[in-house]
């Protein structure tokens, strides 16, 4: 039998664990661009229950534990893999309802509930996923007679099987060469419970994510100034050739294009680490003295707005509930001064920051609902990796939600556009939710790393554009792929273009792009709007 100790230990090391590891897991996902990533968004999930499950006594029992787990989990349920994942243990919840120690049809009837919970949240399943892991092991266990403990080895070796097979399961992953990150995330999570049930200590955050070890250097790292000097993180390694130069030369050119630099050796490798704005000549510098692998770049400032962005998640869970006194209100996610000021103005009451690197929580969306003075709240997640908390925390409101399945934020301002105030809440539900169909959405970002898409070998820090989601274009500037997007996108039947730049993009650079698109099209009305946001340098609505 699992007593509530072992279950609440096992719980709090598993979220360490998909903390720990969360990068690698981010690192699977098949498209490269920012994203508001899988590992990141079911470690900020797992991680949600940390707190209340430490403050619960030894004596404790299955169910206590389980509820408050699947309370929290579902409350800071993030991005589509955080729904799922707090379904799935919202299984364990009523699995262990009332118990005070759980035997393994009581783990069997657990996952089974979670299983199906988890595929009825998802309007179209799709096989060689998260849902594919959970499913197989739960069967590979439903007749099992073995107990507690090794049931769930069982029901582990069997999810980590499918995990292997989910490129064979969905072809984007194969071309890709990865396997399921949801999937892979669940793995990590089940196999650290397995652990703890097995009579392990809880695992302790050691900060490490590393894919590929090598002798540790992190001492010789240590901990930089946190001002941003420069923008590019740059750190790599290099399989020294055998007339490599001695590496203190290699040290001596990085120093004169960066600060923060790091470049030691062994008999075979150099660890390079700088910050810098010119990351190309620290890798061409590099290449003088060997091959390189572990290549990795990150904006920094980049990283530092979205840490402030995340500062501005926190300020809106503080949003205090009210009462109801009119017939409709509006909830939107979206990120950018130019973007939420964009939505207010078309009527909605409540900005949630977030978008497609901030994926806020189930708790965000329901906070913000219940500080909207409206009988009938709908909330436009503008991302589709918000949709599913979305849904999920309409069922925690204390009022009527209508969730507008909005995947961009063009689609939000379509739908706000379409709302009318003569209407009954059924007629805005349909005129909003057709009118989102006929919204063409352009974006234009940038690659975060390097990947393979339909065949195309895209390169970390190439501009990418695409078109409803589907990446169409990589090039090397901004402008270009913009124009080359928009040539795609606008028709005949065009009637209405708005490009919403970014905060990473000038005004005369966009200025320049309305012009260039006015000089095209002449019975075409284009609205250029400053947007702010991070991410991505223009968002582009066609209509």
């Amino acid at each position: 039998m699992i007593k509530g100790k072992q279950l609440r230990d096992a719980l709090i090391s598993a979220a360490h664990v998909m903390a720990d590891k969360k990068r690698s897991v981010d690192e699977l996902n098949v498209y490269p661009v920012p994203d508001g990533d899988t590992g990141t968004n079911m470690s900020m999930t797992m991680g949600n229950a940390v707190a209340e499950l430490r403050a619960l006594p030894d004596d404790c029992t299955v169910s206590q534990v389980a509820d408050i787990n699947a309370a929290c989990l579902l409350r800071g349920a993030r991005g589509n893999s955080g729904v799922i994942l707090s379904l799935l243990f919202r299984g364990f919840s009523k699995g262990f309802h009332g118990l005070t120690e759980a035997g393994s049809d009581d783990f069997i009837r657990a996952l089974s509930i979670g299983v199906e919970a988890a595929y009825k949240a998802v309007m179209k399943p799709t096989e060689g996923t998260i849902l594919t892991v959970a499913r197989v092991a739960y069967e590979a266990v439903k007749d099992s007679q073995e107990a507690p403990v090794a049931l769930f080895e069982t029901a582990v070796k069997a999810a980590e099987i499918a995990l292997e097979d989910t490129p064979n399961q969905l072809e984007v992953l194969k071309r890709a060469g990865v396997v399921d990150a949801g999937g892979k995330g669940l793995v990590i999570i089940f196999t650290e419970m397995l652990n703890i049930f097995k009579g392990n200590g809880i695992f302790e955050r050691t900060g490490s994510d590393s894919k590929i070890e090598v002798k540790d250097f992190s001492a010789v790292v240590g901990e930089f100034d946190e001002i941003i000097n420069f923008t590019y993180c740059t750190e790599f390694i290099v399989r020294k050739n055998a007339t490599a130069p001695d590496e203190t030369r290699l040290r001596a050119f990085l120093e004169t294009i960066g600060d923060c630099v790091v470049a030691v050796s062994d008999d075979d490798i150099i660890k390079v680490h700088v910050h810098t704005d010119h990351p190309g000549k620290a890798i061409e510098e590099g290449l003088l003295f060997g091959s390189l692998i572990n290549l990795k770049i990150d904006n920094m400032r980049y990283q530092h707005e979205n840490k402030a962005k995340e500062v501005e998640i926190v300020k809106e869970s503080k949003l205090v509930p009210v009462e109801p006194t009119k017939d409709f209100g509006f909830v939107a996610v979206c990120a950018g001064k130019g973007v939420e000021e964009l939505f207010e103005n078309l009527g909605v009451d409540t900005i949630v920051s977030g978008g497609q690197t901030m994926n806020p929580s189930t708790d965000d969306i329901v906070k913000a609902v219940c500080a909207t003075p409206a009988r009938t709240v709908f909330v436009l997640p503008n991302n589709k990796n918000i949709i599913m908390a979305a849904e999920a925390a309409s069922k925690l409101c204390d009022r009527e939600v209508c969730v507008i399945p909005t995947r961009f934020v063009t689609q939000g301002i379509t739908a706000m556009m379409n709302f009318d105030a003569d209407s009954d809440f059924e007629e805005n539900r349909m005129l909003m939710t057709r009118a989102i169909e006929n919204v063409t959405t352009g974006q234009i970002t940038f690659a975060a790393r390097n990947s393979e898409i339909d065949g195309k070998e895209i390169k970390q820090g190439e501009i990418l554009a695409i078109k409803n989601g589907k990446m169409m274009y990589a090039e090397k500037d901004i402008n270009k792929a913009a124009t080359r997007l928009l040539k795609d996108m606008v028709s005949k039947s065009t009637a209405f273009v708005t490009i919403i730049y970014g905060s990473d993009v000038l005004k005369e650079k966009a200025e320049e792009l309305e012009a260039q698109l006015k000089s095209k099209v002449h019975d075409v009305e284009v609205m250029l709007v400053d947007g702010g946001q991070p991410v991505y340098y223009y968002v582009i609505s066609v209509e």
